[in-house]
């Protein structure tokens, strides 16, 4: 049983076809199969039931899954631990943001360390969802909640302001009532977002005439006079023709935190991103 095998299984089980599984790994989808098949060969068992919808676990697949998991979190360490005592400033650091913050706030700061940095490689992933640390999905990450995995160091950033944004010279609402007025929201996964929330009580006659998952879309929509949102400073205030209002209070901003894996903390082109990263923003 090869371990190469091993990590097929396990993008298979996670991904539930061949082809999740296949742009994951960056393989062939025919290579998954044939690697598929020598591991089951070699443990003497089906691991997966072929369906029409999919690759579903058996009970010998289920059995597996737990140890191959295992397996993966070991190799997984030897490569950080490797990684960690890297001294050189040259190699590639992988981040991962909010899709807003790292186009607003990140950006002007890693085009500065690539001017001064110009052997290390910087990947940014924009991704709503949390990127696993542990498995390096990503090497450092910035969430607007604190971190609660056990081997992550992790630190507050900076709070995040925000500010009340509409189209220049559109009637201003009555504050604490809004009737008439249209609001532009987070989508409704995002239902109980602090400022989303602190929006519709100051305006609870206000009718929400759009809404989006994306920072970005929702700027862009408040730009062009639709209605009223509510957006972190960095982005409201570089949109042209557009205003901060005054409700009478300011709406609740967020934290930012900032977190790497333990066994990267030597990791000298880590360190050295990180230490600009805490001089251009933390407060």
């Amino acid at each position: 049983m090869e371990w190469s095998d091993v990590r097929i299984f396990l993008a298979i089980a996670r991904g539930g076809t061949l082809g999740a599984a296949a742009r994951k790994l960056a393989l062939a989808q025919p290579t998954m199969g044939r690697r598929l098949n020598t591991l089951e060969t070699a443990v003497g068992h089906k691991l997966f039931q072929r369906t029409a919808d999919g690759f579903v676990l058996t009970d010998e697949g289920s059995s597996m899954l737990a140890h191959a998991e295992r397996m993966e979190e070991e190799a997984l360490a030897i490569q950080r631990q490797l990684a960690g005592n890297a001294h050189q400033l040259e190699g590639g650091l992988k981040l991962t943001s909010s899709d807003w913050f790292g186009t607003h706030v990140l950006s002007p700061v890693l085009a500065e360390f690539a001017i001064q940095q110009p052997r290390i490689t910087v990947e940014l992933v924009t991704d709503a969802r949390f990127l696993s640390l542990s498995r390096r999905e990503a090497d450092l990450a910035f969430r607007i909640r604190p971190f609660n995995e056990p081997d992550v160091v992790s630190r507050k950033l900076l709070h995040m302001q925000y500010g009340v944004y509409a189209r220049s010279g559109m009637k201003p609402p009555v504050p604490g009532n809004g009737d008439g007025a249209s609001l532009i929201t987070l989508e409704t996964g995002f239902t109980g977002m602090p400022d989303d929330s602190w929006l519709q009580k100051m305006l609870p006659k206000a009718k929400i005439v759009f809404r989006s998952n994306s920072r970005d879309v929702q700027a862009k929509i408040c730009e062009q006079g639709i209605g009223i949102s509510v957006l972190p400073i960095p982005l409201g205030d570089k949109l042209v023709g557009v205003e901060r209002l005054d409700l009478g209070e300011e709406p609740p901003g967020r934290d930012t935190w900032v977190g790497y894996h333990r066994d990267l903390r030597r990791l000298a082109r880590l360190r050295a991103l990180l230490d600009l990263v805490i001089e251009k923003l933390a407060n």
